[in-house]
C-alpha cells in the first residue's frame, strides 16, 4: 500500500482509528471524509504521520456538492484516489413494523444511503482510473432482516445495491467494489472499557482492517461484487 491514497469515511468512529492505523502502517496516504474537526485532530495526533501523508478537510457526506468539492481537493493534493473505505453509518431499531418511526427512516436514509451515494459519485471515476478499490461495511441484516431492524436492514440493503451496481460498472476496468459484512465490531477501547465482556462473536477492528487490506492487494483484482462475511464464528 506504499503511497496509495486511501479515503476513509467515518474515520473517527469506533473502528476508524484502528483501520486508519493499519493502512498507515502499510504505507498508505490517508484522506479522512469525516465531519468532526475536533475528533479529526485527535486522530491526526494519534497517527503521528508526516503532513505529506495525510489530508484533513472536514466533510459532511450528506452534502453532495461539498462531497464533490472535497474529492476534487484530495485529487488536487495527491493526484489519485486508490481506495475508498466507507465506514460511516448509523443504526436505529424498532419494536414492531407498526411502530416504525419515519424520523428514524429519514436519519438512516441519510447516514446509510446518501453518504454511500454521494461518496461513490465523487470517487468512482478516480477509482476506475487507478484500478482502485471501493469497500463498504454492511451487516447480514441487509440480506436476512429481522423485524426489529427493519429500517436499518432496508438502508443497508440499498447501500449494498449501490455497491454491487458500482462493481458491475467496474467490470473489466481493474477496479473493484465489495462489501464486508459484520454483526458487531469490538475495538481496543471497548476491550479496555469492558474487559470482562464476552466478545467471542464480535469481529475485531484489527481483523476487519486486515480483511480490507487483503481486498486492496493487486492479487485480489478478481474479487469484485462480493459480500465477504466476517461473522458466524462462535
Amino acid at each position: 500500500m506504499k503511497d496509495k491514497v486511501v479515503v476513509i469515511s467515518g474515520a473517527t468512529g469506533s473502528s476508524g482509528p484502528t483501520i486508519a492505523r493499519v493502512f498507515a502502517d502499510a504505507g498508505a496516504r490517508l484522506a479522512f471524509a469525516d465531519r468532526n474537526p475536533a475528533k479529526l485532530n485527535e486522530l491526526l495526533k494519534t497517527l503521528n504521520l508526516p503532513a505529506n501523508r495525510i489530508h484533513i478537510d472536514p466533510l459532511d457526506l450528506s452534502d453532495p456538492a461539498r462531497t464533490q468539492q472535497w474529492s476534487a481537493g484530495v485529487l488536487n493534493r495527491f493526484g489519485q484516489i486508490d481506495v475508498v473505505l466507507h465506514l460511516a453509518g448509523g443504526w436505529r431499531g424498532n419494536s414492531s413494523i407498526a411502530d416504525i418511526s419515519l424520523a428514524d427512516w429519514e436519519f438512516l436514509h441519510e447516514v446509510n444511503i446518501l453518504t454511500v451515494l454521494h461518496l461513490m459519485r465523487a470517487t468512482a471515476n478516480a477509482l476506475r482510473a487507478s484500478r482502485g478499490r471501493w469497500i463498504m461495511v454492511s451487516s447480514p441484516q441487509a440480506q436476512h432482516p429481522s423485524h426489529g431492524n427493519a429500517l436499518y436492514a432496508a438502508s443497508k440493503a440499498a447501500a449494498e445495491t449501490l455497491t454491487l451496481s458500482l462493481a458491475d460498472e467496474f467490470k473489466g476496468s481493474g477496479a473493484t467494489a465489495n462489501i464486508i459484512q459484520v454483526n458487531a465490531i469490538v475495538t481496543p477501547q471497548m476491550r479496555t472499557d469492558e474487559p470482562n465482556k464476552d466478545y467471542s462473536t464480535f469481529v475485531s477492528a484489527e481483523d476487519m482492517a486486515k480483511a480490507m487490506l487483503y481486498v486492496c492487494q493487486p492479487w485480489a483484482g478478481q474479487i469484485n461484487g462480493q459480500r465477504l462475511p466476517l461473522f458466524g464464528a462462535a
